[in-house]
């Protein structure tokens, strides 16, 4: 595989993945968040609006519980934690590629292609080896 190749098909690939992963996550992030402060906002607006005692109850339960659902599912899907990580690796894959393509250290060698590939390589396994060590913290099964 030559420098053209690995760059179409492996480093522009992931540096690809790692961007829309990222947004994906932001937008994930930032939806939930906002629903969450918009439910913990209508509690005390609704407490004041509705006269009822158990249609209140009812309504400013089920807000709470929104933003119990909301709360668990932000940090069991670490949505904020994706995005900054993704966007980070992406930034990391397109800052390893521009150095390359302009032969700036540590690519103005005759090894620039062998040192490209290591650091991109390096950078893809960074984000492998942080998937495992988590999966092994929290003793989840790997997906077969």
């Amino acid at each position: 595989m030559d420098d053209t190749q690995y760059i179409e098909q492996r480093l522009d690939n992931q540096q690809a993945w790692y961007s829309s992963n990222s947004q994906k996550n932001q937008r994930w992030h930032k939806r939930l968040q906002f629903l969450q402060i918009l439910s913990a906002a209508c509690i005390p607006f609704m407490a004041t609006l509705i006269s009822d005692q158990s249609t209140l109850n009812i309504t400013t339960g089920g807000l709470g519980v929104l933003i119990a659902v909301i709360t668990g599912t932000s940090a069991l899907c670490k949505f904020d934690e994706k995005w900054i990580k993704y966007r980070t690796t992406a930034e990391s894959l397109k800052h390893e590629k521009v150095l390359y393509e302009t032969r700036v250290e540590p690519y103005d060698g005759t090894e620039s292609f062998s040192i490209l590939v290591l650091r991109v390589e390096a950078l893809i396994s960074q984000e492998n080896r942080d998937w495992s060590q988590y999966i092994n913290k929290t003793g989840n099964k790997k997906p077969e």
